[in-house]
């Protein structure tokens, strides 16, 4: 069966949140990438050139050319699968957290910077990331891409911070230029870690709710440096630390 205009603008409009919401799905692309996927989401269509050795499967599945992977394609180079999945719909329970390791996104806006943090989670063995609704879209094409598979078991989820944040009954730690050095501040095993705005930080409503503020040093203190670190980087120091406290 040939692939039809009909169904590449299907899988073309996904690029965009408004239709992501609109027809419940999302795009992903790349062999690994899928593979893993494939196992947490449930499968709309599934499009496979010959080159592809993963599984196939799907509510419909469909051999296709690499000239016409690419006209579905978002990416310069794509590999040999792209997969439409429908979009998870969590169930955020605060008796279920309230052990755990979190971490909590306030109006974090780049697409990459997400994926990164998304990634980290799953290395760092975080399973719930919460969104201020003013974060960028997780199921954007960039952010999946740069999750390289990790939100197949990382479960990401937007809320009103102001109001989930109290509610889960757990020590609420931001990273502020003015907190305590995270290196020399005693952490729990559980409670949810706060990273901020690119350009801005964390707000100052959420500011509000914190138990604890920390810092990460640069090193030797008093050296002249950069202003901060990227949020990415910065969450990856973080968490590291606290799980480094586990061991």
């Amino acid at each position: 069966m040939a692939l039809s205009k009909a169904k590449i603008k299907w899988v073309q409009q996904l690029s965009a949140k408004k239709f992501r919401k609109q027809l419940g799905l999302f795009v992903a692309e790349g062999d690994k990438m899928v593979s893993e996927m494939l196992s947490a989401f449930a499968c709309k269509a599934l499009f496979y050139t010959d080159a592809y050795v993963g599984p196939i499967q799907g509510d419909e599945t469909l051999a296709v050319s690499y000239d016409e992977l690419c006209k579905l394609s978002r990416l310069e180079t794509p590999q040999h699968v792209l997969a439409v999945f429908e979009l998870p719909q969590y169930t955020l329970q605060a008796s279920h957290l309230k052990d755990q390791l979190i971490i909590a996104l306030d109006g974090v806006q780049d697409a990459g910077n997400l994926g990164t943090i998304v990634r980290l989670a799953d290395w760092f063995g975080i399973e719930h990331i919460l969104c201020s609704h003013g974060t960028v879209d997780v199921y954007n094409p960039k952010v999946v891409q740069a999750t390289m598979g990790a939100l197949a078991r990382v479960k990401v989820h937007y809320v009103d911070l102001l109001e989930q944040l109290p509610a889960l009954q757990m020590p609420i730690y931001v990273t502020a230029l003015d907190g305590d050095n995270i290196y020399q501040t005693n952490l729990s095993e559980n409670g949810v870690v706060v990273m901020g705005n690119e350009g801005n930080g964390v707000s100052d409503a959420v500011k509000a709710l914190a138990t604890h503020s920390l810092f990460i040093p640069n090193f030797p203190v008093g050296r002249s440096t950069s202003e901060s670190l990227n949020v990415g980087v910065a969450t990856a120091v973080v968490c590291a630390e606290f799980r480094r406290r586990q061991l």
